[in-house]
């Protein structure tokens, strides 16, 4: 298998985590960012979007961050991160299209103004209020585990990943935040995993 994208994209991040939860063995090759290539012609024609993640598997290729989860997680790991019953399974995908659809771009406010902005130039004001917005929502997220260990129920399962890249963000990043102890203790248990603590845990650039 090959990936391509540069470690430090949340959207990689996610695939690194899902192929090694799987034990899926890979090659990634850094594409994006400073490391450019995503705007060549041979890079288009697998990914015509020039974004990062894509991967290719037996010829097959696979893009956008949370597909690659999918498959990641159907190919290698059904009945397990890939959950076989549908509705266990749309619990999980739903998390997923929740990662995407209602707190990216409050995240993306916050992260990209606190870490990938200078000082002088940050908007202070847009970052306070994505952040308040942001543990409304997370809120949520807080109530659905309260009888649950993760979010598709009571093991580990591929809607944990993309949620759980973002909760990393969360913590990390230097915002007041609410108190939400279901969220921190499903946030505990995901960074006992090897994988989350070695694609996921790491410096944000």
């Amino acid at each position: 298998m090959k990936i391509w994208g540069r470690a430090n994209s949340i959207n990689v991040m996610k695939v690194l985590w899902a192929a090694d939860e799987c034990g899926v063995k890979y090659e990634r090759e850094d594409v994006g960012g400073a490391f450019g290539g995503n705007d060549k012609p041979w890079y288009l024609k697998m990914n015509p979007n020039g974004v990062v993640p894509t991967i290719e598997d037996g010829g097959r290729i696979i893009w956008e961050s949370n597909s690659c989860v999918r498959y990641l997680a159907a190919r290698y790991a059904a009945g397990s991160l890939w959950p076989t019953d549908p509705g266990e399974r749309s619990e999980a995908e739903r998390w997923m299209d929740w990662q995407l659809s209602t707190i990216s771009d409050g995240m993306r406010t916050v992260f990209w103004g606190l870490i990938r902005t200078p000082a002088e130039e940050r908007d202070m004001t847009a970052i306070g209020k994505a952040a308040k917005e942001l543990g409304a929502l997370w809120a949520r997220l807080d109530g659905w585990l309260e009888s649950r260990k993760y979010v598709a129920g009571q093991y580990f399962t591929m809607g944990d990943v993309p949620v759980g890249c973002m909760v990393y963000r969360w913590y990390a990043l230097d915002i007041e935040r609410r108190e939400l102890k279901n969220v921190r203790a499903w946030y505990d248990r995901l960074a006992t995993r090897p994988a989350y603590a070695r694609h996921i845990m790491v410096k944000m650039t």
